[in-house]
Protein backbone atom coordinates (compact mmCIF):
# COMPACT_ATOMS: atom_id res chain seq x y z
CA UNK A 1 0.00 0.00 0.00
CA UNK A 2 1.52 3.29 -1.14
CA UNK A 3 0.50 5.95 1.38
CA UNK A 4 1.24 9.58 0.58
CA UNK A 5 0.66 12.40 3.05
CA UNK A 6 -0.07 15.87 1.72
CA UNK A 7 -1.37 19.18 2.99
CA UNK A 8 -5.08 19.72 2.50
CA UNK A 9 -6.28 22.32 0.02
CA UNK A 10 -9.46 24.32 -0.26
CA UNK A 11 -10.77 21.68 -2.69
CA UNK A 12 -10.65 19.13 0.13
CA UNK A 13 -13.34 20.99 2.10
CA UNK A 14 -16.02 18.28 1.52
CA UNK A 15 -13.67 15.56 2.80
CA UNK A 16 -12.64 17.62 5.82
CA UNK A 17 -16.23 18.48 6.73
CA UNK A 18 -17.26 14.82 6.58
CA UNK A 19 -14.26 13.85 8.72
CA UNK A 20 -15.13 16.50 11.32
CA UNK A 21 -18.70 15.22 11.56
CA UNK A 22 -17.57 11.61 11.87
CA UNK A 23 -14.85 12.38 14.40
CA UNK A 24 -17.00 14.61 16.60
CA UNK A 25 -19.90 12.14 16.66
CA UNK A 26 -17.47 9.31 17.38
CA UNK A 27 -19.93 6.54 16.61
CA UNK A 28 -22.84 8.30 18.31
CA UNK A 29 -25.81 10.16 16.88
CA UNK A 30 -24.73 13.52 18.30
CA UNK A 31 -21.44 15.37 18.32
CA UNK A 32 -20.03 18.77 19.15
CA UNK A 33 -20.95 20.34 15.81
CA UNK A 34 -24.54 19.16 16.08
CA UNK A 35 -24.69 21.33 19.20
CA UNK A 36 -22.67 24.23 17.80
CA UNK A 37 -24.94 24.57 14.76
CA UNK A 38 -28.07 23.40 16.60
CA UNK A 39 -28.99 20.71 14.06
CA UNK A 40 -28.51 16.98 13.57
CA UNK A 41 -29.13 17.21 9.84
CA UNK A 42 -25.92 15.82 8.35
CA UNK A 43 -26.41 17.65 5.05
CA UNK A 44 -26.76 20.99 6.83
CA UNK A 45 -23.69 20.27 8.97
CA UNK A 46 -21.72 19.24 5.91
CA UNK A 47 -22.48 22.55 4.18
CA UNK A 48 -21.71 24.63 7.29
CA UNK A 49 -18.43 22.87 8.00
CA UNK A 50 -17.27 23.11 4.40
CA UNK A 51 -17.63 26.86 4.74
CA UNK A 52 -15.96 26.86 8.17
CA UNK A 53 -12.87 25.13 6.74
CA UNK A 54 -12.49 27.87 4.12
CA UNK A 55 -13.28 31.07 6.04
CA UNK A 56 -10.92 33.99 5.72
CA UNK A 57 -10.32 33.71 9.46
CA UNK A 58 -8.10 30.70 10.13
CA UNK A 59 -9.69 28.90 13.05
CA UNK A 60 -8.52 25.47 14.17
CA UNK A 61 -11.03 24.03 11.67
CA UNK A 62 -9.35 25.77 8.72
CA UNK A 63 -8.18 23.52 5.90
CA UNK A 64 -4.58 24.74 6.26
CA UNK A 65 -4.34 22.79 9.54
CA UNK A 66 -5.22 19.45 7.95
CA UNK A 67 -3.17 16.66 6.43
CA UNK A 68 -4.62 14.22 3.90
CA UNK A 69 -3.56 10.61 3.39
CA UNK A 70 -3.91 9.33 -0.16
CA UNK A 71 -3.46 5.71 -1.25
CA UNK A 72 -2.79 5.31 -4.96
CA UNK A 73 -4.45 8.67 -5.57
CA UNK A 74 -7.58 7.93 -3.51
CA UNK A 75 -8.54 9.60 -0.23
CA UNK A 76 -7.74 7.40 2.78
CA UNK A 77 -7.86 9.63 5.84
CA UNK A 78 -7.21 12.98 7.48
CA UNK A 79 -5.86 14.53 10.66
CA UNK A 80 -5.87 18.11 11.95
CA UNK A 81 -2.84 19.56 13.72
CA UNK A 82 -2.83 23.11 15.07
CA UNK A 83 -1.36 25.54 17.57
CA UNK A 84 -3.82 26.48 20.34
CA UNK A 85 -1.87 29.67 21.03
CA UNK A 86 -2.79 30.87 17.52
CA UNK A 87 -6.14 29.15 16.96
CA UNK A 88 -7.85 30.68 19.97
CA UNK A 89 -11.47 30.70 21.03
CA UNK A 90 -11.71 34.31 19.84
CA UNK A 91 -10.50 33.28 16.39
CA UNK A 92 -13.13 30.52 16.22
CA UNK A 93 -15.84 33.01 17.18
CA UNK A 94 -14.67 35.35 14.41
CA UNK A 95 -14.76 32.50 11.87
CA UNK A 96 -18.27 31.61 13.00
CA UNK A 97 -19.32 35.22 12.51
CA UNK A 98 -18.21 34.94 8.88
CA UNK A 99 -20.83 32.19 8.52
CA UNK A 100 -23.47 34.50 9.95
CA UNK A 101 -23.54 32.75 13.34
CA UNK A 102 -23.90 34.89 16.46
CA UNK A 103 -22.54 33.98 19.87
CA UNK A 104 -25.62 32.00 20.90
CA UNK A 105 -23.80 28.74 20.24
CA UNK A 106 -21.72 29.46 23.35
CA UNK A 107 -24.70 28.83 25.61
CA UNK A 108 -25.33 25.46 23.96
CA UNK A 109 -21.76 24.36 24.78
CA UNK A 110 -22.24 24.62 28.55
CA UNK A 111 -21.89 20.87 29.17
CA UNK A 112 -18.85 20.64 26.90
CA UNK A 113 -17.13 23.43 28.83
CA UNK A 114 -17.39 21.29 31.96
CA UNK A 115 -14.99 18.71 30.51
CA UNK A 116 -12.99 20.78 28.01
CA UNK A 117 -9.24 20.42 28.69
CA UNK A 118 -7.07 23.50 29.06
CA UNK A 119 -4.09 23.40 26.72
CA UNK A 120 -0.74 25.00 27.40
CA UNK A 121 0.52 27.50 24.83
CA UNK A 122 3.62 25.34 24.42
CA UNK A 123 1.50 22.44 23.19
CA UNK A 124 0.68 21.33 19.63
CA UNK A 125 -2.74 19.72 19.33
CA UNK A 126 -4.14 16.93 17.13
CA UNK A 127 -7.84 16.56 16.35
CA UNK A 128 -10.39 15.15 13.87
CA UNK A 129 -8.73 11.80 13.24
CA UNK A 130 -10.57 9.98 10.49
CA UNK A 131 -9.86 7.02 8.18
CA UNK A 132 -11.89 5.90 5.18
CA UNK A 133 -13.59 2.54 5.75
CA UNK A 134 -11.78 0.99 2.77
CA UNK A 135 -8.40 1.15 4.53
CA UNK A 136 -6.67 -0.34 7.54
CA UNK A 137 -6.98 2.28 10.24
CA UNK A 138 -3.63 1.93 11.99
CA UNK A 139 -1.45 2.09 8.87
CA UNK A 140 -3.08 5.32 7.71
CA UNK A 141 -3.14 6.97 11.12
CA UNK A 142 0.46 6.07 11.83
CA UNK A 143 1.58 7.98 8.74
CA UNK A 144 -0.69 10.96 9.49
CA UNK A 145 0.40 11.20 13.12
CA UNK A 146 4.11 10.82 12.35
CA UNK A 147 3.90 13.61 9.76
CA UNK A 148 2.01 15.79 12.25
CA UNK A 149 4.63 15.15 14.94
CA UNK A 150 7.35 16.17 12.50
CA UNK A 151 5.44 19.38 11.73
CA UNK A 152 5.13 20.11 15.45
CA UNK A 153 8.84 19.49 16.01
CA UNK A 154 9.81 21.79 13.14
CA UNK A 155 7.64 24.51 14.67
CA UNK A 156 9.59 24.18 17.90
CA UNK A 157 7.11 22.15 19.94
CA UNK A 158 8.27 19.40 22.27
CA UNK A 159 4.86 18.27 23.45
CA UNK A 160 1.83 17.12 21.43
CA UNK A 161 -1.57 16.37 22.89
CA UNK A 162 -4.96 15.17 21.72
CA UNK A 163 -8.33 14.63 23.33
CA UNK A 164 -10.92 11.94 22.74
CA UNK A 165 -14.17 10.98 24.39
CA UNK A 166 -14.04 8.43 27.20
CA UNK A 167 -15.31 5.22 25.65
CA UNK A 168 -13.70 5.74 22.22
CA UNK A 169 -11.75 2.53 22.74
CA UNK A 170 -10.44 1.97 19.21
CA UNK A 171 -9.07 5.50 18.87
CA UNK A 172 -7.49 5.25 22.33
CA UNK A 173 -5.73 2.03 21.34
CA UNK A 174 -4.36 3.63 18.17
CA UNK A 175 -2.92 6.62 20.01
CA UNK A 176 -1.37 4.40 22.69
CA UNK A 177 0.26 2.24 20.01
CA UNK A 178 1.78 5.42 18.58
CA UNK A 179 3.34 6.34 21.92
CA UNK A 180 0.74 8.63 23.49
CA UNK A 181 -0.03 8.33 27.20
CA UNK A 182 -3.18 9.28 29.10
CA UNK A 183 -2.49 12.28 31.32
CA UNK A 184 -5.95 13.12 32.66
CA UNK A 185 -9.68 12.81 32.14
CA UNK A 186 -12.64 14.98 32.99
CA UNK A 187 -16.13 13.59 33.59
CA UNK A 188 -19.52 15.22 33.87
CA UNK A 189 -23.03 13.80 34.24
CA UNK A 190 -24.33 16.76 32.25
CA UNK A 191 -21.94 16.02 29.40
CA UNK A 192 -22.90 12.34 29.42
CA UNK A 193 -26.58 13.20 29.31
CA UNK A 194 -26.09 15.37 26.22
CA UNK A 195 -23.38 13.49 24.30
CA UNK A 196 -23.75 9.91 25.52
CA UNK A 197 -20.18 9.61 26.81
CA UNK A 198 -18.87 10.20 30.38
CA UNK A 199 -16.38 12.91 29.39
CA UNK A 200 -13.02 13.65 27.78
CA UNK A 201 -9.64 11.96 28.14
CA UNK A 202 -6.43 13.77 27.19
CA UNK A 203 -3.33 12.08 25.80
CA UNK A 204 0.20 13.34 25.34
CA UNK A 205 3.50 12.48 23.71
CA UNK A 206 6.88 14.16 24.22
CA UNK A 207 8.97 14.79 21.10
Amino acid sequence: MNIKIRKATEKDAPLLAAAMIESSRSGKGKGLFDVVFNTNDTKVLQARLEKLTTTQTKSYCHYTNFLIADVDGSYAGTLCGYEPRLSTHEIFTKAMAELGCDGSYEQRLASYRLVEPQFDKKTFLLDFMSVHTDYHEFSILKELVQKSLLTARLKGYRMVQTMIEIGSVEVLIVYKKLGFEVIDERRSAQYEEEYGRPGIVRLQIHL
